[in-house]
């Protein structure tokens, strides 16, 4: 894994072109319903500043909304580290959606205890060979 000297690891960051018009897309990644259908439980609402959790395997994490510009983006803070976006852009009735998922460090632990530089690589793999193609298939149907 890169690193640099700050002691902070890369964002995840991960691009896709979905053909589906964006208030397909946003209606799938901004609503309750739509997030647990294809990432996780939740308890999101889209409000600016509201309190949510999602449930993983590995347990509740609170969450809240910082950003939100609909159908353009949404992100949210995730656990006491991690922050996620969502970035959605309409293209002639496709939608480029592209997520991020910042806030790795090298020397930090996740509340389940795994090193932030053993869990992103789970993640950034997760991501990108399940969660996405996932959503993907979830809004093309």
């Amino acid at each position: 894994m890169q690193h640099d000297s700050t002691g902070s690891i890369p964002d995840i960051r991960h691009t896709i072109l979905m053909n589906a018009p964006i208030q397909k897309v946003w209606d799938t990644v901004a609503t309750a319903e739509g997030i647990a259908a294809w990432l996780m439980p939740n308890t999101f609402q889209p409000v600016l500043g509201y309190e949510f959790t999602l449930t993983s395997p590995y347990g509740i994490s609170p969450c809240k909304v910082t950003e939100l510009d609909a159908p353009k983006r949404l992100a949210f803070s995730w656990g006491k580290d991690w922050h996620v976006t969502f970035d959605l852009e309409s293209l002639e009735g496709s939608t480029r959606f592209t997520l991020t998922h910042s806030g790795w460090s090298l020397d930090t632990v996740t509340e389940v205890g795994a090193p932030h530089t053993v869990i992103r690589d789970r993640m950034n793999d997760g991501w990108g060979s399940v969660i996405l193609p996932r959503l993907q298939q979830l809004v093309e149907a």
